[in-house]
């Protein structure tokens, strides 16, 4: 079944996402768009009721004040602005707009059907992948994360054997991450998956890189050969899929939003790529993807796994990473994902993982002086990974983890806690 569809004109708003998942939650289908897009891309979408343009203190962008294309307002849809001025709509609102008046306006205005659901978007993505793709091949990041394990689910559930996986051992992953991907994927789900392990070509690329969007654009860049590469070796594959989900793109930054940090799969992709994309998940917040991924049959365990960044712990190593606080990261983390299982820790919060900074501290061991690195631990809350609060985790359960880390990971004399909420602070260092 097509779903009605709002679109959402980004002209400056700080509030576009709030305003979007209103509209889902009303039980309609809302996609956000550009300010200067064209009146015959509108025409191209279907199901189309109804347009918001969605003003606010962003509107000036390098010095003009961005406005809607004037065709816009002849194409007959029901329009209702928001802190817009320049709009010629007859329905105009100042400042942020209330549920109810927004309802009225999704529901009665613009006569959009509540036909938005999980089953709904997975029946109307897999046709298009289908359109998309047609007889050809797709290539997929496979990391083994919410992301890419929901992508894989949806390519399988639309092209089948067309679908191969990759899985790049970067060097950056999680204890045993790659090991348990190789067992999932491979020996239980018999996934067409071929397995890389890329450690030393990373490392070595990212060797004496300090600089977080350096660093990102590196391992994004270099993921992107290696699927060269190993396209290069297989027949008829055209295609990209990537776990692109909503917030990556927000905070990759649009036309009237400040870049918070590129994400691998969209600031980090090199101009002379050689692939299409395929992305059935970009307009997604996190709850929604793993909501998809539980109508796509995937196991809990998986779904709702702990998030982990496409650069891995190469943005948890702060600074140039060396092994040896890729190590500590690597073991430290481990330790804190192992005692808040124990604690029942990881079925309450979101995400939880260690990082080390590239400096070190004064600390005593075995009655010497000693200068080793801190392990910083951070926990958080969120619904849609735009704002996170900290979880106040028991004072027992950081004392183990803090003695744990202290005794068993080399390099390291110092823990400490984040207290941190997104905003100001960003849920990842870097």
């Amino acid at each position: 079944m097509k779903q009605d569809l709002i679109i959402i004109l980004d002209l400056g708003s700080t509030q576009n996402t709030v305003i979007a998942r209103e509209i889902r939650n009303f039980g309609v289908y809302s996609e956000i768009h550009p300010h200067d897009i064209t009146a015959e891309e509108l025409q191209g979408f279907e199901n189309v009721k109804g347009i918001i343009l969605n003003g606010g203190e962003n509107r000036m962008v390098d010095g003009k004040e961005v406005e809607v294309r004037p065709e816009i307002y002849d194409l007959g849809f029901p329009m209702l602005s928001i802190d817009y001025p320049q709009s010629r709509c007859e329905k105009q609102m100042n400042g942020s707009i209330e549920n109810a008046l927004l309802e009225k306006f999704v529901l009665e205005d613009c006569g959009a059907k509540t036909n938005w659901n999980m089953k709904n978007f997975i029946e109307d993505q897999v046709e298009l992948i289908r359109q998309q793709v047609k007889d050809k091949k797709v290539l997929l990041a496979l990391s083994g994360g919410v992301d890419s394990s929901v992508v894989a689910a949806m390519l399988i559930k639309a092209i089948g054997q067309q679908l191969v996986c990759v899985h790049v051992n970067h060097g950056l992953m999680r204890k045993n991450e790659s090991e348990n991907v190789v067992k999932v994927f491979r020996d239980e789900l018999h996934a067409n998956l071929i397995y890389v392990d890329a450690t030393e070509r990373f490392l070595g690329k990212l060797e004496c890189i300090a600089d977080p969007e350096e660093k990102r654009k590196i391992i994004g860049g270099e993921f992107i050969r290696v699927f060269e590469e190993e396209a290069r070796k297989l027949e008829g594959i055209d295609f990209l899929g990537q776990g692109t989900i909503y917030p990556d793109i927000i905070e990759s930054g649009t036309k009237t939003a400040k870049m918070v940090k590129s994400h691998h799969n969209v600031g980090g992709l090199p101009e002379d790529m050689q692939f299409e994309l395929v992305e059935p998940l970009k307009q997604l917040f996190k709850d929604e993807v793993r909501a998809c991924g539980v109508e796509l049959g995937l196991p809990h365990d998986m779904v709702y796994r702990q998030p982990f960044p496409g650069p891995g712990l190469g943005v948890r190593c702060l600074g140039a990473i060396t092994r040896d606080r890729l190590e500590a990261v690597r073991e430290s983390d481990a330790i804190l994902r192992e005692e808040f299982a124990k604690a029942g820790l990881d079925k309450k919060v979101w995400q939880y993982f260690t990082v080390a900074p590239d400096f070190k501290s004064v600390g005593m061991k075995n009655n010497a002086r000693v200068f080793e690195y801190m392990v910083i631990i951070r926990a958080i809350n969120t619904v849609d990974a735009m704002t996170a609060s900290v979880e106040k985790v028991d004072w027992n359960v950081l004392e183990r983890v803090t003695s744990r880390i202290l005794n068993e990971v080399e390099n390291v004399n110092r823990v400490c806690y984040d207290m941190s909420p997104k905003p100001p602070a960003t849920i990842e260092f870097e």
